[in-house]
């Protein structure tokens, strides 16, 4: 059993009323992980007090030393790879699979960020006279970042990473369901020499991320979470500091009736299922244009019920725990809405043993947008399918949410692509690819709900605008 503490300025120190968490493996809930600090606004203030101090040495550090930095990171996280398999497979309920991918992902994030700590420039422009005129680029300060269970390495490493590279101090305050990984991310970063005060770890739950999103010493957070709390963050930040906000998805895949089914229930099927279900990215719906919708949903459930659900650790398995009793009865409470709306459940929707929090994936059809189960993200193993009269229809169905993350299209034919692509209401669009998966050098947010609209996450021109003020100089000699 891990003990866990925050890490402020260096020191372990356990939260300020005394209050602690426990973390239990979703596989085996009798399993403990650890006992964590319940932290709230006492603690956080305490950590800001302590970046403050220290922010102003780590500003002016060399870009190079930083980006050294960031690099012998990526390095401590890959040495360490067989331990945060097991630790991710045992706290969040991955499979082996899965942990294997991520753990192997972020130490790749944190060298991309580690070349922008060297391309922070300005520019310079034509000034009157003798005059020169240009803009230099300064960190924000501190920023906070609140990050999610489901991919506890990865996203919070596309935060640290670019703050950190821009010369800000930073707040983390990861997932009370994942408090041991959000550690093991911060401690690769101190073996690699980042300063104790330019990094505070908080641990906790929602009292503390509040008490981030509130203290107006901290100049930008960045979150990654449910809608309700992105909405509630930017309502707090206001228009003098800085949100980015990456919040949820209910992704489409329209199946056009030149498709070639097998392949569409196949990206379906890992669209959906991959995780448990539980990623902001994953599908949960299908919609089937014409005759093709009793073909591909007859193929998708024949899919789904060869999966096989168990223990992350063990062999062959598809399908770990969902990550909590929370996220198991939220998933059986949609179900439950689905039948009573009227859809059809062709399969699944049904725990699994009497030990941890598993579930056999479900598959609806007969829905449409009127339905909860087709409009409210239920972020867990349910697909919903819905028929569409033409390609038009389709492409109205899959706007038909207050969300805009990802969507995707199978289709044969260049011109059918080209429109979805030209339609959809997603900032993420793809053709012949399951909804999840996506490039780590390529700009990563939604339209409508589904995120901020002023500053992309993960990559591209400007990914590191949120991190960075811009001054403009006018110097005459």
């Amino acid at each position: 059993m891990h003990q866990g503490a925050n890490i402020i300025d260096g020191n372990r120190v356990p939260a300020a009323s005394g209050r602690t968490f426990t973390r239990h493996n979703p596989a085996d809930p009798a399993d403990v992980v650890g006992v964590f600090p319940d932290s709230d606004a006492a603690d956080v203030a305490a950590a800001v007090d302590a970046l403050e101090k220290a922010a102003p040495e780590w500003a002016a550090t060399a870009p190079e030393r930083r980006a050294q930095i960031l690099e012998s990171a990526a390095a401590q996280l890959e040495s360490r790879a067989e331990t945060l398999i097991g630790e991710l497979v045992r706290e969040e309920g991955k499979t082996r699979a899965e942990a294997a991918m991520e753990v192997g992902r972020t130490p790749a994030n944190l060298r991309f960020y580690a070349g922008e700590a060297l391309r922070a420039t300005g520019a310079t422009y034509p000034g009157a006279g003798p005059a020169t005129v240009y803009t230099v680029r300064e960190p924000v300060g501190i920023v906070g970042a609140i990050t999610p269970w489901n991919f506890p390495l990865n996203i919070p490493s596309r935060k640290l990473g670019p703050a950190l590279a821009a010369g800000n101090a930073v707040l983390f305050k990861p997932s009370e369901v994942t408090p041991l990984l959000g550690q093991r991310l911060a401690e690769a970063l101190w073996d690699a020499g980042l300063p104790p005060g330019a990094l505070a770890l908080v641990q906790g739950g929602a009292a503390a991320g509040a008490a981030v999103a509130t203290d107006p010493r901290v100049g930008a957070v960045t979150f990654t979470g449910s809608t309700a709390v992105g909405r509630w963050i930017h309502g707090q930040v206001g228009p003098e500091r800085r949100a980015q906000l990456e919040m949820g998805g209910k992704n489409p895949v329209v199946v056009a009736a030149d498709a070639d089914l097998d392949k569409a229930a196949a990206l379906i099927v890992k669209g959906a299922f991959g995780l448990s279900g539980q990623a902001c990215t994953g599908t949960s719906r299908v919609i089937a244009v014409g005759e093709v919708h009793d073909d591909l949903l007859a193929r998708v459930v024949a899919r789904t019920e060869a999966l096989t659900v168990g223990p992350g650790e063990q062999p062959g398995v598809d399908l770990g725990p969902l990550a909590s009793a929370a996220q198991r009865d939220k998933f059986l409470d949609y179900v439950r809405i689905g039948l009573d709306e009227g859809a059809v459940l062709h399969t699944g929707g049904t725990a699994v043993g009497d030990a941890g929090y598993f579930v056999r994936p479900a598959v609806f059809s007969g829905t449409h947008p009127g339905m909860r189960i087709a409009t409210e993200e239920v972020f867990g193993p349910l697909v919903a399918f819905a028929r569409a009269g033409s390609l038009g229809e389709a492409i109205e169905i899959a706007n038909a949410t207050d969300y805009g993350l990802a969507a995707a299209i199978v289709t044969e034919n260049l011109g059918t692509a080209a429109r979805f692509v030209r339609e959809s209401r997603s900032g993420l669009v793809k053709v012949n690819q399951p909804t999840t998966g996506m490039a780590m050098n390529a700009p990563f947010g939604g339209y409508k709900a589904s995120s901020t609209q002023t500053f992309k996450e993960q990559a591209g021109p400007n990914m590191m605008d949120f991190y960075l003020l811009e001054k403009t100089v006018y110097l005459t000699p």
